[in-house]
């Protein structure tokens, strides 16, 4: 019997991972000026790079919410909270450099690789803070 509880918990905290990391990827995207989807279906590696660094810097406070969690609410809750800090933290980082959509609509990868290995470390400071 508990192979069976523990598949449901496997699922339950999947499912609700991908929920939590979708709801992120609509909030990153609504957030940002830019037309991510469109600019990276034209070939636009400045800006997939940079959502690809997002998409790392959540990924990693959700993980440890759900390595670190004793119930699936507390999971929830840490993971909401890691999504508020992920986009707060981004949304400094885009007032800190004012001309980064413009850039990253250009193609600008210096640009790219600096502001997606600064979503990585603030994940990953971020996931640290959750242990």
């Amino acid at each position: 019997m508990s192979i069976i509880n523990n598949l449901f918990a496997f699922l339950l905290y999947f499912a609700g991972a991908i929920a939590l990391f979708g709801g992120f990827l609509i909030a990153y995207t609504l957030v940002l000026p830019l037309h991510e989807w469109r600019l990276i279906r034209e070939g636009n590696t400045a800006v997939a790079l940079t959502l690809a660094g997002a998409m790392l810097g959540f990924a990693m406070p959700l993980a440890m919410a759900i390595a670190r969690s004793e119930s699936f609410a507390d999971m929830a809750v840490w993971a909401g909270i890691s999504l508020i800090v992920q986009l707060l933290c981004f949304g400094a980082l885009r007032l800190a450099w004012h001309n980064a959509s413009t850039a990253l609509a250009q193609g600008d990868m210096a640009e790219a690789v600096i502001l997606a290995a600064l979503s990585v470390v603030l994940g990953l400071l971020n996931a640290a803070c959750l242990t």
